[in-house]
């Protein structure tokens, strides 16, 4: 019974994986996609998508990283799962879900879940490339508009040598939109020999225990939930452990994770606003969970240097 975080561009990158494994409950990470096209990337790139790569590709407490891929040409993303795994990759993941228009414009992510047969070419490549000791694994969506070929494509990519399937149980065209079809992950699960992660609408540990329970899968892949609620999974953990529901964790203990964030950022970025904007951006999410979020947003919202950042959370810190 594992817990991935699940890759977002934008959102979910190396500080992101590293605040949230150290809140506890993830077993597993999978990075933001390498996006190929038609050429092998240079080291710097994989080295940008996962630092984790110098560090036995692994967070700072010890939890794996995959590195994803996406694209549509099989030898090109064979040559690049090679460069992972030769980086120390602890998997390579295969990207078929993503839903962005601008990448499905340039036949990456859900849009190939109208050709199962160039999934299987793609798994297939990958797995011949790599060593057998790397894993290989996929991510889909139900499909692209309906779910005509929704148990095609996921027997395409068992067929291609995958060893594990996440499925995320909305259609392209359904984007985030509530509900998620978690009875089609049963079907899927009962098609395929291959583990299947289920993933979708995952915000508490109801969510978490309905979605195993509909859908058979031992896996669940959280993304939005964990973001949202960082530490979900570690309640989820303790759950499983002893049978008892915590509580979420007190809006000061998550104000000192958002601070860890936004420290890290500003020595990533070494200036300007990139740490403020990222403040903004997990604090917008949190109120999803906590209503103290909505009033510390309006108070950073206005904000743009990081020194007035650091000063706002120290002081709403000690006053609580």
């Amino acid at each position: 019974m594992k817990i991935v975080l699940a890759p977002m561009e934008g959102l979910v990158d190396d500080v992101m994986r590293d605040v949230l494994t150290r809140v506890g409950g993830i077993d597993l990470c999978v990075t933001e996609f390498v996006r190929v096209t038609n050429s092998l990337l240079p080291v710097r790139t994989f080295e940008r998508l996962a630092p984790e790569l110098a560090h036995a590709s692994a967070t700072r407490c010890g939890v794996p990283v995959r590195v994803q891929l996406l694209g549509s040409e099989p030898g090109w993303l064979a040559e690049n799962a090679i460069r992972a795994a030769e980086l120390g990759a602890a998997g390579v993941d295969l990207n078929f879900g993503c839903p962005a228009p601008t990448v499905n414009r340039h036949r990456g992510g859900a849009v190939l879940l109208k050709e199962p047969e160039v999934l299987y070419s793609i798994v297939q490549a990958v797995r011949a490339a790599v060593p057998d000791n790397v894993p290989v694994t996929a991510k889909m969506r139900l499909g692209y508009e309906d779910t005509s070929l929704t148990l095609a494509c996921a027997d395409a990519i068992q067929r291609g040598g995958a060893q594990e399937l996440c499925v995320h149980a909305r259609t392209k065209v359904e984007g985030y939109r509530p509900p998620a079809h978690w009875e089609w992950l049963a079907r899927i699960r009962e098609a395929v020999t291959i583990p299947v992660v289920a993933n979708g609408e995952v915000w508490t540990l109801e969510d978490y225990r309905t979605i195993r329970d509909i859908s058979g899968c031992d896996t669940v892949m959280i993304g939005r939930g964990l973001v949202s609620c960082p530490d979900l999974g570690a309640r989820i953990r303790h759950w499983q452990q002893t049978g008892e529901v915590q509580q979420q964790a007190p809006w000061q203990v998550v104000l000192g994770w958002v601070h860890d964030l936004a420290q890290q950022c500003q020595l990533r970025a070494e200036g300007g606003n990139y740490a403020v904007s990222r403040t903004k951006q997990w604090v917008k999410m949190l109120q999803r969970s906590y209503g103290e979020a909505e009033i510390f947003f309006s108070e950073i919202r206005q904000l743009n240097d990081f020194t007035s950042l650091d000063a706002l959370f120290l002081q709403r810190r000690n006053a609580l």
